[in-house]
């Protein structure tokens, strides 16, 4: 069996596993076009609606939701925390997450991400540790993580992996608990630049940071249990038990139209923050508009319409400016990722 284990990330420290196969250049299959049953089926996602522009963020459903629940039965520690601070706006994290214990869904996170690994290493569908553009993401990677911290505070304890698997889709995610992959076609397909790579990067380190996918789960059990009983587990201070097969969930779940456009905000400020240019959410999503005619890419399909998005951007790239003037940029340039060979040019 391939191991499971790749790279992890601290803040400001990465490192990178001794095993063999992993840094061997030959060892992937540049034509690989793998199938992964562990695959999440957010990250890129899969509503049409998004392409077609008949999708909006729902504006006021996460307060809406959590209102329902009734004041009495959410704690003051439970309720988030007001945001004062320079930069994007996107108010208080959904009281809900508080539902289901993050350790559960970052450790069913973890599981299932080893185990999509395990899927492509066994495919051959893994670049190895040296290969210039997994150097180039861990990188950008190092650059975007110690921005994390202030957006939830677990992220300074979670075990960071980034890795890219060698599959012509157009995709690329971050699971519960720093968990990131990119798949070599969007890099390749849409000719990224580092600051494109930072904007679809920071965008999905936002999902994580927010907690979307746990807020997902907990809306999930909401609705299920209902409202007397979740009052009552409230009370209790205990619903993990409620919660089966958190990996089946996080195969499926996708996210709603407003945390697309939360994690948008916030992933245009922590690529600020990290020396890359924000405008680059510009030219990435007229990158994907002009890919996304017929067949909409698998990213595309969950996400706001383009022409919305490049607005939204464009409003609040003033709230980020300042904070991209003062940042320390990069002093290393990747290039654009060409066609796969089967080993890197000398």
């Amino acid at each position: 069996m391939a191991p499971a284990l790749l790279v992890f990330a601290n803040f400001g420290r990465i490192v990178l596993s001794t095993m063999s196969h992993l840094t061997d250049p030959g060892f992937f299959d540049p034509a690989a076009d793998p199938h992964l049953p562990s695959a999440p089926a957010y990250g890129f996602g899969r509503c049409p609606d998004c392409a077609a522009g008949r999708c909006r963020p729902e504006k006021g459903s996460r307060r809406l939701f959590t209102g329902l629940l009734g004041a009495a039965a959410l704690s003051p520690a439970l309720s988030g925390t007001a945001w004062a601070r320079e930069g994007v706006e996107v108010g208080d994290p959904s009281k809900l997450t508080k539902l289901v214990p993050a350790e559960q869904v970052e450790q069913a996170g973890a599981q299932q991400y080893q185990q999509m690994m395990r899927e492509a290493a066994n495919q051959r569908a893994l670049l190895p540790n040296n290969h210039p553009q997994l150097i180039r993401l861990r990188e950008i990677a190092k650059r975007i993580i110690p921005q994390s911290e202030p957006w939830n505070a677990r992220a300074k304890q979670w075990r960071w992996e980034v890795n890219a698997i060698v599959s012509p889709q157009l995709n690329a995610f971050c699971m519960p608990g720093g968990k990131i992959a990119f798949y070599y076609g969007i890099l390749e397909k849409l000719k990224l630049s580092d600051d494109e790579v930072a904007a679809i990067m920071g965008h999905e380190v936002a999902h994580a940071l927010r907690e979307h996918a746990r807020e997902r789960m907990a809306k999930t059990a909401a609705t299920r249990l209902g409202a007397n009983v979740l009052s009552s587990l409230l009370g209790l201070g205990n619903v993990g038990d409620t919660l089966l097969n958190m990996g089946s969930q996080l195969l499926t779940l996708t996210f709603s139209r407003e945390d697309e456009s939360e994690a948008d905000l916030v992933g245009l400020e922590l690529a600020a923050r990290a020396g890359y240019d924000p405008s680059a959410g510009i030219s990435l999503w007229e990158k994907m508009g002009k890919v996304s005619k017929g067949a909409p890419p698998q990213w595309l399909s969950t996400h706001p319409a383009g022409p919305t998005r490049i607005r939204d951007i464009q409003a609040n790239l003033p709230k980020v400016e300042g904070l991209y003037a003062r940042a320390d940029k990069p002093t290393q340039r990747f290039e654009v990722a060409p066609p796969l060979q089967t080993r890197p040019a000398s």
